[in-house]
């Protein structure tokens, strides 16, 4: 498995046939450069790391009944490590702060990267069935999909919400540039 220097990839399939298809794959194409195009997109130059996790439905599915109390599996999650929006786009595009205080008065502390260090965006979760899945539903290769969904979750961590028409129009936006960039090796 080659290395990414910006991304800290992890994949949990209990199948080592499926688990060798996904590492064949991630090393045909640079990970990075999906992350550094779908940036750069938003005018995001300073240096970031993130971590990726390719998962399965059970376990995705635990995930987003967990953090969004949806007992379903889910084809990709972003959990931001920031306080507030990276990108600088209309607040239509973007996601709020929601406390999560459990006490009145009592709150989270915000995570802050030292000064001088790399901004360390957050998580980003995939399944893998069920991007193989809607990948054979829109025609188009595992690959993309895996791209398309890492770049969506990228924009998901600094900052830009799907919610809304906007935003979901501004994502989608970027992520078939970020594509279209990367050319046929998607």
């Amino acid at each position: 498995m080659q290395e990414h220097p910006l991304v800290e990839l992890y994949i949990t399939i209990d199948d080592s046939e499926q688990n060798a298809i996904i590492e064949n794959l991630l090393a045909s194409v640079n990970i990075d450069q999906v992350v550094l195009l779908t940036l750069s997109a938003v005018r995001i130059s300073q240096q970031i790391m993130l971590t990726l996790l390719i998962t399965d439905d059970a376990g995705i599915r635990e995930m987003n009944t967990h953090y969004r109390q949806q007992d379903k599996p889910t084809d990709v999650l972003s959990f931001p490590l920031l306080d507030k929006p990276l990108v600088d786009a209309p607040a239509d595009q973007l996601w709020s702060i929601q406390s999560d205080a459990t006490e009145p008065g009592q709150e989270t502390p915000d995570f802050i990267t030292p000064p001088g260090m790399i901004t360390n965006l957050g998580d980003i979760v995939m399944s893998w069935p069920t991007l193989v899945r809607q990948a054979a539903e829109a025609g188009h290769s595992a690959l993309y999909e895996l791209l398309y969904l890492l770049s969506h979750g990228v924009l998901h961590l600094v900052g830009y919400d799907d919610h809304t028409e906007a935003g979901y129009q501004a994502m989608v936006n970027v992520q078939e540039a970020v594509l279209r960039a990367i050319g046929p090796k998607a």
